[in-house]
């Protein structure tokens, strides 16, 4: 994969994945990606991580300001950086929750997704 190529992968991903496509979006996933979420949470799936935010959210997308991608050891890495919105369990819309994604590509697929993000911090503010 060329690194030009990188973000519009990443891209494509983040989309199925807020478009809850979840299995069209697994095809991005090499064989025992690891996900890591915040608080060090692993995901086997992408069907285990949906069902892990449930208790969060109602649901939460992603404004993807930009990318940065880098090459080392013939894999490619790519950041997402950008803000969360969304809407609380109990209805109340949030905005602007800054948010990284670090994804590790290996021959075109995506072998470690490393989220973080400052939802948590902004559910305990709120008392959530």
């Amino acid at each position: 994969m060329s690194t030009p190529d990188a973000p519009g992968l990443i891209d494509s991903y983040l989309q199925l994945c807020e478009d809850r496509e979840l299995d069209e979006a697994g095809r991005f996933l090499a064989e025992r990606a690891r996900l890591v979420f915040p608080g060090g949470r692993e995901y086997s799936s992408l069907r285990e991580m949906a069902a892990a935010s449930t208790g969060t959210y109602r649901w939460v997308r992603k404004h993807r300001d930009r990318y940065l991608v880098g090459e080392a050891d013939g894999r490619v890495t790519v950041t997402s950086l950008g803000r969360l919105y969304g809407e609380w369990l109990d209805g109340t819309p949030f905005e602007d929750i800054r948010y990284a994604d670090v994804f590790v590509l290996d021959g075109g697929l995506i072998v470690e997704q490393h989220v973080y993000n400052d939802l948590a911090l902004v559910a305990q503010q709120r008392g959530a």
